[in-house]
């Protein structure tokens, strides 16, 4: 698709569903020839500058490693690398970026911050700018998982039961993009999405109806629950994970006291895990998925994440190279 080469890749949402469905089309093709050891030099001498406001794993390395497979490379950047730590603008770095290489690709997560400052860096940039999870949106991930989903259950997902389940954790409060951005792509696809979560952890009510438009045009569905229990009855994937009640407030200060306020909201729902009685609730051949880093032993037991029966982690994980791949070829070379 020629028409991709220079466009954004902020969000699922910017994107129609051929377009995406061809970027699934293209990562199931780039993970063939990877598995036949076909080599390509499609970004021969490109650049793309990958710039993280947090720390990174499959994002980081899928990123990397992909620029790197199709000839090119990667500057992996913190803002203790460059001058955002002494001010510079995002206008002015999109700008001297962008006109040195061949896309920007950045992570930048921090609530009610992050998307805007995305946004900004896709307003002035002469290349095109990949969101690498925002406070909003998480488009690489999406890829992945709708290509691990395509592998254990074919390519049309239509009448697919999933579960987005808030779990607990305790390592940080981690982001609301993943499940908010999975309601809204999964729906657009006819899946029957359930989303559980405490009364504490809600999603943004805006994007809640959208997803609700979403699954009436595709007929698909979408329900919420406040019983963990019964958003995992009958599911044929369930993705259990953390995310921060930012969206319990009605304005996001940022404050001491708000974080206070989550943190008491949080110690309520300890029982939140992912075990095996729970996966018992679901169908027989149901899948458990995770972006990872996983909390073990508070979002999941190791009797599930280790459970090679139910547990498609890895394969999913894996998928963020050759979905990346896709994205970069994509957007930078008009694949």
């Amino acid at each position: 698709m020629k028409h991709l080469k220079g466009k954004h890749f902020i969000t699922t949402e910017d994107w129609s569903k051929e377009e995406l469905e061809h970027l699934m089309d293209l990562s199931h093709d780039l993970k063939a020839k990877k598995l036949k050891g076909e080599v390509s030099n499609l970004l021969e001498n490109q650049t793309v500058f990958m710039l993280f406001f947090e720390q990174s794993t499959r994002t980081r390395n899928s990123m990397g490693c992909g620029i790197t497979q199709f000839g090119g490379n990667s500057h992996d950047l913190t803002p203790d690398k460059v001058q955002i730590s002494h001010g510079e603008t995002a206008k002015d770095t999109a700008i001297v970026l962008g006109r040195m290489g061949h896309a920007i690709a950045c992570r930048c997560c921090f609530y009610d911050k992050g998307n805007k400052y995305l946004n900004e860096l896709a307003a002035h940039s002469p290349v095109p700018v990949m969101n690498l999870q925002c406070d909003l949106y998480h488009p690489m991930q999406m890829l992945a998982d709708m290509m691990v989903m395509q592998e254990k259950f074919g390519k049309n997902l239509q009448g697919l039961n999933l579960t987005i389940s808030w779990a607990y954790a305790e390592s940080h409060a981690k982001p609301i993009s993943v499940p908010l951005e999975q309601m809204l792509m999964f729906t657009r696809f006819g899946m029957n999405v359930t989303v559980a979560h405490p009364e504490e952890f809600p999603l943004l009510p805006a994007m809640v109806d959208k997803a609700h438009g979403y699954a009436k045009e595709s007929s698909g569905s979408l329900k919420f629950t406040n019983d963990m229990d019964a958003g995992f009855e009958g599911a044929h994937i369930v993705i259990p994970k953390n995310w921060g009640g930012f969206a319990n407030f009605d304005k996001w200060e940022d404050s001491p006291q708000q974080w206070e306020q989550m943190q008491a909201n949080l110690a309520k729902h300890k029982d939140w895990i992912c075990d095996e009685r729970r996966m018992g609730l679901a169908d027989p051949n149901v899948k458990y998925m995770h972006a990872l880093p996983a909390d073990r032993g508070k979002e999941v037991t190791d009797a599930v994440i280790d459970n090679e029966k139910w547990s498609i982690i890895y394969d999913e994980a894996e998928n963020r190279l050759h979905t990346a791949k896709a994205v970069m070829a994509a957007t930078m070379a008009g694949v």
